[in-house]
Formats: C-alpha cells, structure tokens, sequence
C-alpha cells in the first residue's frame, strides 16, 4: 500500500509539473473525484432503477434516476443510459442493439482520425463481428462528403457509426443524417472527444440529426472514466422500442452490475456541464487550440486539414522526416505530454506514425489562454524542429538530441504549472525575458538559473 501511494504521489507531481497535451486527457473537479472514490463503490446494483436484481438499492436508484435525468436535460433527449463502463463498451452495446453479425457498418478510417470500434477491420470486434466499410479524407485532409454518399449508396451500411479521435475539422452532421436517411441507415453520433464543445455551443451538434449519440465523459466533459448513451428525438420516430433496445444491449447483453460510484461522478460533470463557467471553458478550448494551429503553421509546420476548428491539432511531420515517437519523447523530456498520431497517407505502422497529437482541453482547465499558445510553439515545441531529421525505425528515443531551446522551455514550462499556481502573464513574462537576457549574457548553467528564476514566483 504505501508503494501504491508513493506511485501515486509521483503521478500527482507529474501532472502538476507538466503540461497535459494529449486532447483526450484533462483535469476532473475535485467533487468528481469524491464521488468516484466514494462508498458507493461498495454496492452491486444488476439491473437499472426500480428494478435491481438485489436489495438495498433505494439510494443508488436515486443517484442513477439523477444522473440520467441530468443526461437528457443535456441534450433534451427522450432517453439516456449512463451505465456503459466507458466509450468502447457504449459502442458495442448501440452495435449489439441495432445491427445483426454480418451486416454492413461504416465508418472513418482510423489513420485519419476515426476510432477502432468504429468498424476498424480485422483486429477489432467491430471489424470481425460485422462486414465493414471506411471512408477516408481527399487530399486537402477534408471530408468529401459527395465521395461518402455515392459510397454509401454502393455499399449500402445498416448503420453508420460517425465520430472522431483525430480530425480536426467540425462535422456536418446534416449531410451525415442526408447520407443516412438516403439509405435508411442508422445515424450513430460519437461525441466522446467534443461533447464538451457541443455543450458550451462551440462545436456543431449532432442532436436533431443522428437517431443515437454515444460518448465517454472523461474528455472534454470533465467527469470520470464513464460513458453515456442518447436515444435522440428522431432515433425514438424511427424505432419507439429503441430506448429498450439500447438499455437490453448494455445490461444484461454486454455489461453485468453499473459502477456506482462512476454513475455519481458522472451526475456531477453533467450538473457543472450546465454552469456558464463550463460555457466559457470550452469556447476557450476551441480558442486555444486555433491559436496552437495557427502559431505551429507560423513555424513553419504541416497540419492535418490545415488547422483546426475544435480542441486538438495534428501535425504532419513527415515533410521533416521526423518520427511522431521521437519528437513526442524530447517534448516530454522538456515536461510538454503529447502523443505519436498517425496522418493521412501515413507510410510508417501505427506505432511509428508520422505526426503528433497536441489537445488544448487540460491547458485550458488550467487557465492558459492564446498567449500562452504562442508561448508553448516558440519555447517549447521547437525541440522537434533541431533535434535532427530522420532515425530507424525504432529509434533510440534520446539519441541526436541537441535542443539549444530545451532548459529554457522547461523553465517557462515550470514558470507556468509551478505548484503555487499561476501568476499573471505580465509577470510570468516579465521573469522570462530576464531569464533570455541572463541566459545570453551570463556564462552560469541555464538549469541554476532556471532554478533562481522560478524561486521567484
């Protein structure tokens, strides 16, 4: 137990100490977080409110009714199961509820940005159990929209499954449901990455298009490892037994008894969810991530659909023969966390991709702003650019290193996640620009003056 608690508190200083950049990650609130280790953890509940098949439910059936009840206020739908365990599991059970093995499922590929279960072939259960079929991007990195439905006709899919981990770019969700209805398949919106943009209007939604909407609640919604599943207004025209089908998929077809205590932290995202400071925060996420775009295409990067109009950027870094592992392993040495990606018309295996992923959701909950954007690109991600082109395969992940930005980086970088808070950006400034001059003109070891510098604040 106490190795268990010193790795846990290694772990704490890392998040503080570094900045979170990978986009699915963020920051839950502390009240998530009591919930999530609660008590509740304790009861086994099988079966959904007002019918458990064990005693001693009363409560919990009320935390459940609660969060479910908060789940369609969301959205101002007629339904909402919030027992699937996390966005995977969500996915199987609207599969399980509304397509039979062997029938046709579409998705988007995943090298330019869908998911594995969205039909990915071959290894998952959604590429195996089911007949699928992926579209792709056109060479601007952009949906084609008109190569999707004629592909779609062809192809004719029972259900498309729609959504994102990696494309940049907003859906239009009224010519997926276009493309849909053409052929009476089922519109599947998975939200698990946006939700939260949707939520604060900065983001398009899927809400009167798709019959059924799915996402985790971890990523921009701020609450813990769970997930929710909506039966839309339209889903419930096309199929009034829908909300039953979905609810028998995820219990007792896929899933035994709910996570309780998961189920209250969920209420809790889903009440701040509505709060005007939510709002704020992810028209600032959109912000921030457009300011990202635009300071790495100053640098001189190559983006994925040339930018961004949600929380995360993928750069392209084969114009630089660099690999995605190399350059995400020297940003976290210098304390930035982002994650390898694979682009479109990737040459290299998914474990050795060409790009990087950069997310702005966990910067954001911190108080990071355009300036700070800027800031990030100038300092900090201009290790990837000097540290030497090329490599094996599987590179030995410090070799050729030769960073001139690195100590200064990680200074600004300690300037801005120090774990007595945040100070303002004149003063955060201030002291960096003395750092610069000092770092010039002053033979003395960068890390000490680092050091000196941020004893400071």
């Amino acid at each position: 137990m106490d190795k268990i608690l010193e790795l846990i508190k290694k772990e704490e200083k890392r998040q503080a100490e570094t900045l979170m950049m990978i986009p699915s990650e963020n920051y839950t609130y502390p009240e998530v977080r009591e919930a999530v280790g609660s008590i509740l953890m304790h009861k086994y509940s099988e079966g959904y409110s007002g019918a458990r098949y064990y005693q001693g439910n009363k409560i919990v059936d009320d935390i459940e009714r609660l969060a479910v009840e908060r789940a369609k206020k969301l959205f101002g739908t007629p339904h909402a199961n919030v027992q699937p365990y996390s966005g995977s599991p969500a996915n199987s059970a609207v599969y399980f509820a509304l397509v039979n093995p062997g029938e046709t499922v579409m998705g988007m590929q995943l090298k330019v940005g869908g998911h594995l279960t969205h039909g990915h072939p071959d290894i998952t259960f959604s590429g195996k159990y089911f007949r699928s079929v992926q579209f792709g991007v056109d060479e601007d990195g952009r949906l084609n929209y008109s190569k999707i439905a004629k592909f779609a006709k062809v192809e004719k899919p029972k259900l498309m499954l729609i959504g994102t981990t990696a494309y940049p770019l907003a859906f239009d969700w009224k010519k997926f449901s276009e493309i849909a209805d053409s052929i009476g398949a089922w519109l599947v919106a998975d939200i698990s990455h946006v939700i939260g943009l949707i939520v604060a209007g900065a983001y398009p939604s899927p809400i009167n298009y798709a019959h059924v909407i799915t996402s985790t609640t971890h990523k921009t919604l701020r609450g813990p490892r769970g997930a929710i599943i909506w039966v839309t207004n339209k889903g419930l025209k096309k199929d009034p037994v829908l909300p039953s089908k979905i609810d028998r998929a995820v219990f007792p077809g896929l899933q035994g008894g709910p996570h309780n205590n998961t189920t209250a932290g969920i209420a809790v995202a889903l009440e701040k969810a509505e709060m005007p400071e939510f709002k704020k925060y992810g028209k600032q996420v959109v912000k921030n991530a457009i300011a990202l775009g635009v300071a790495l295409k100053m640098g001189g990067l190559s983006l994925y659909g040339d930018g961004t109009e949600s929380h995360l950027v993928v750069v392209n870094l084969m114009p630089l023969g660099l690999s995605g592992n190399v350059v995400a392993e020297a940003l976290e040495i210098a304390g930035v966390v982002v994650n390898r990606n694979s682009v479109p018309n990737d040459p290299m295996p998914p474990f050795y991709p060409s790009g990087i992923r950069l997310g702005t959701p966990a910067i954001t909950a911190r108080g990071m702003k355009e300036k700070e954007m800027e800031q990030i690109i100038s300092d900090c991600l201009g290790i990837e650019i000097i540290m030497g082109k090329g490599g094996s395969e599987r590179p030995d992940w410090c070799a050729g290193i030769n960073c001139p930005n690195y100590e200064t980086g990680r200074c600004l970088l300690k300037m801005w996640v120090n774990r007595g808070g945040f100070i303002s950006n004149k003063t955060r400034r201030r002291y960096y620009d003395e750092f610069r001059e000092q770092s010039q003109s002053n033979p003395e070891s960068l890390q000490e003056r680092c050091n000196r510098t941020v004893s400071k604040i």
